[in-house]
């Protein structure tokens, strides 16, 4: 089950979570310190569909760099694995513990998890507490492992790929990454990937001033 569900689509994870979700409201409740949610399926499906609620990886690489700190990044995950390595100014919020939360209406929140099933479901959870300002990170760390920490230089790659690649690897390492070119030395082979320390605080301080967002999610 857990096999086929990482092989879903973010479409069909969503609507396969608010279908989930939507039965456990009704005749369960939620599993989550018996807070009260109401979940209407069909307006969460229609959300999926549309696929407008995801973040990607280079999106989010590039606020951060510009200092454009208008949202809150959520890490979902525990707090061992938060503690190993997390994207830099998130804040360690495991999903059993989102709900408790005293977010404010208005607060852009971007979850993650490893890939994006924790994150998803998360998403389901504040959505159907009313959160409007909600996005999921696609793919989760996984993908920012991929393409922002160690991208990969493709093999003999053509002028436009080089250029793009040059790039990447600028940001890439702003965030203390290893971008893999292929080449060590005279031999062929990736460079080793080792998570890189953070040098950054771990997530903004409480109560600190965010900028507006002016315009877009």
């Amino acid at each position: 089950m857990t096999k086929l569900f990482s092989n879903m689509t973010t479409q069909k994870k969503l609507g396969f979570l608010a279908l989930v979700l939507g039965f456990f409201a009704i005749f369960a409740g939620s599993p989550y310190d018996n807070s009260k949610i109401t979940i209407n399926a069909k307006d969460l499906a229609l959300m999926a569909q549309k696929d407008a609620d995801n973040i990607s990886v280079q999106q989010l690489a590039d606020w951060i760099i510009k200092d454009n700190f208008d949202f809150r990044i959520i890490d979902t995950r525990s707090s061992k694995e938060y503690a190993v390595y997390h994207i830099p100014m998130a804040q360690n919020i495991p999903l059993s513990e989102l709900l408790d939360q005293n977010f404010y209406p208005t607060d852009k929140l971007i979850l993650y998890s490893d890939n994006s099933e924790k994150a998803t479901q998360g998403w389901l959870l504040l959505k159907a507490k009313k959160f409007q300002n909600v996005y999921i990170l696609k793919n989760g760390l996984n993908e920012w492992k991929d393409k922002i920490l160690f991208p990969k230089m493709p093999t003999k790659p053509n002028p436009d790929q080089l250029t793009e690649f040059n790039k990447i690897k600028e940001v890439s390492k702003f965030f203390g990454g290893t971008p893999q070119t292929g080449k060590t030395g005279e031999q062929s082979q990736p460079q080793v990937k080792q998570l890189p320390k953070l040098k950054m605080p771990a997530a903004l301080p409480e109560g600190a001033p965010r900028k507006r967002r002016k315009e877009g999610c």
